[in-house]
């Protein structure tokens, strides 16, 4: 999995980020066109940015920009950033339309007790989802990332995406295990290979 690393501050509206494409479902069925996704790294932030040149359905009662749970019942990118020496993770959820979820988990499905403060440090942006193509994008502080999962070096990571609602197809960059797909699977989760600009 790819790490962009920047030297210089990114800004919305102006990112130039290479991307990688998951074109296959969890089956191995290919998906057209492809969902194109970037992580990248900055000196204060990571950034997460999906799009994909198509429409979708984003959860009805979900503002733009706004924290809302259950966005994977509908279209929805993730991704997912663990400490392997805790086994403590995060997933964070991106619709079409900006709309975000987020969570720490101690063990696979296990919410921690304790949630961070997601609401007050994550920020959102997102472009209109009406002409059938969309982008949004996740910007998350380093220093949150730090004291939440000791983001760095040791840091293991995947993204992945549920797409086409309702008839629902589920997506992983990084190959996982079962029949049934099931993103919560920390322990097969990569380190970043990291490439600068």
């Amino acid at each position: 999995m790819r790490l962009l690393r920047s030297d210089t501050s990114l800004t919305w509206g102006e990112l130039d980020l290479p991307v990688m494409g998951m074109d296959s479902d969890w089956h191995g069925s290919v998906l057209n066109p492809p969902l194109c996704y970037a992580i990248a790294t900055d000196s204060s932030n990571l950034w997460f940015v999906a799009t994909r040149q198509a429409s979708a359905t984003c959860r009805p009662d979900a503002e733009p920009g706004s924290f809302t749970e259950r966005l994977w019942e509908y279209d929805v990118a993730e991704l997912f950033l663990a400490d392997p020496a805790s086994g403590a993770y995060l997933e964070f959820n991106l619709a079409p339309n900006g709309a975000w979820w987020a969570a720490k988990f101690t063990a696979p499905r296990v919410r921690a007790g304790e949630q961070p403060h997601f609401q007050s440090t994550v920020a959102s942006h997102w472009s209109d989802v009406s002409d059938g193509v969309w982008c949004a994008a996740l910007r998350v502080p380093l220093d949150f990332l730090e004291k939440e999962i000791r983001f760095g070096i040791e840091t293991t990571a995947n993204a992945t995406a549920i797409l086409n609602s309702p008839h629902q197809t589920f997506h992983s960059a990084h190959k996982l295990t079962g029949t049934n797909p099931d993103f919560h699977q920390p322990s097969s989760f990569v380190r970043f290979s990291t490439i600068l600009p």
